[in-house]
């Protein structure tokens, strides 16, 4: 009897974890460069001091899905949204290279350029520092080009390039941390990939779709309460096994 009920309970445990997961992509469907987590759920046997005639539910997130969303056209010059495939590179509170598809910019009153989060994006050299400006202009390639202050006529100047890197493209895997942001699964840097476009004044959508994340969480929720009804049903006949046993 113990066996189901356990079974059972782990069942619901893992189904109230998956909708959390599922609430989460829900949650971030007009997050900028947001890319949905995947749930799924296996049967796992329980190891110890006897023999493995236990099982739970284990809920893991196999995966992200990287599809682009959509662009979205803002109009502002610090807006990026990259083409296809690619990443921009930024550093973490770690001080760590890392890799999102958030293109909202701005600079911070040092000169920094940041993520609408507050992550440096990287440059060929490290964080990238803007000088004052008239204008500033991002090419396709990532190169940020100023027309300095007090700069006659149409003269620019270029101080940096975005490192833009693809690392699915040399067979990479990534990873997405519990900050949001992927780095690669084996560790270390990705190099710079100068196929990788961004198109200025654009920024991308999150890549979830609101009434599919409705749907699995309504079938997480249905599946919670077969999971329940299983142990209380289990309660009621371990109820009635006792009460025959009295009367024997």
């Amino acid at each position: 009897m113990d066996k189901g009920l356990y079974i059972a309970m782990s069942g619901a445990k893992q189904n109230m974890l998956a909708q959390a997961a599922r609430a989460n992509n829900l949650a971030n469907v007009n997050t900028t460069g947001f890319k949905a987590d995947y749930e799924q759920a296996r049967a796992q046997p329980v190891f110890g001091e006897h023999f493995p005639t236990r099982a739970y539910a284990q809920t893991e997130r196999p995966a992200t899905d990287l599809r682009s969303g959509t662009l979205i056209e803002t109009g502002r010059a610090l807006d990026l949204a990259i083409k296809e495939q690619g990443w921009l590179a930024v550093e973490d509170n770690n001080g760590e290279e890392a890799y999102t598809r958030l293109g909202e910019l701005a600079i911070d009153a040092e000169g920094i350029l940041r993520t609408s989060t507050g992550r440096p994006v990287l440059g060929e050299g490290g964080p990238i520092t803007v000088p004052p400006a008239e204008q500033l202009t991002i090419g396709m390639d990532g190169t940020i080009s100023i027309r300095p202050l007090g700069a006659v006529g149409a003269e620019l100047a270029v101080i940096d390039r975005i490192k833009l890197v693809n690392p699915e493209a040399e067979g990479q895997a990534l990873d997405k941390g519990l900050d949001g942001l992927f780095r690669l699964r084996d560790g270390g840097q990705a190099a710079l990939d100068p196929n990788v476009q961004v198109v200025s004044g654009f920024v991308e959508a999150s890549n979830v779709s609101a009434a599919d994340e409705l749907i699995n969480i309504l079938s997480l929720q249905r599946q919670y309460e077969m999971q329940t009804k299983m142990m209380k049903t289990f309660e009621e006949n371990a109820g009635a096994s006792a009460t025959i046993m009295r009367m024997g």
